[in-house]
């Protein structure tokens, strides 16, 4: 008997999932993102974050998410996470930030959370 493959992306309430779709749609947004390994970029990028989002063509929702810190609209815009963390490590942040951001809870508590093996205890 064979399998049947799925006709879309599994529905998974709270989670969302980069597919193809979404790739497309945050691709100027993730090369943005790649970009800002280098210094140079980075100093460009800080000196004027609109109009580097700009020169990538990134769309009005996409570069009012990057400037405003809006975690949770840019992954929505179609970023990946490995790319919105080159964003956060510009600002100083790290993947436990992050991970506090994306689950409702301080980065702190969300540390606490993934030494108890992943679940909150409290």
């Amino acid at each position: 008997m064979s399998a049947v493959a799925p006709s879309g992306p599994p529905d998974v309430p709270g989670t969302p999932v980069f597919d193809g779709r979404t790739s497309r749609r945050g691709l100027r947004m993730n090369r943005m993102f790649m970009s800002l390994r280098t210094a140079a970029a980075r100093e460009r990028f800080s000196a004027d974050e609109a109009a580097y989002c700009a020169e990538f063509g990134l769309s009005p929702a996409q570069r009012e998410a990057v400037v405003a810190r809006d975690w949770q609209a840019m992954i929505d815009e179609g970023g990946s996470i490995f790319y919105v963390y080159k964003l956060a490590l510009v600002d100083g942040r790290s993947m436990q930030y992050l991970g506090g951001v994306f689950t409702g809870t301080s980065e702190a508590e969300f540390v606490a959370a993934m030494r108890a093996g992943g679940h909150r205890h409290g």
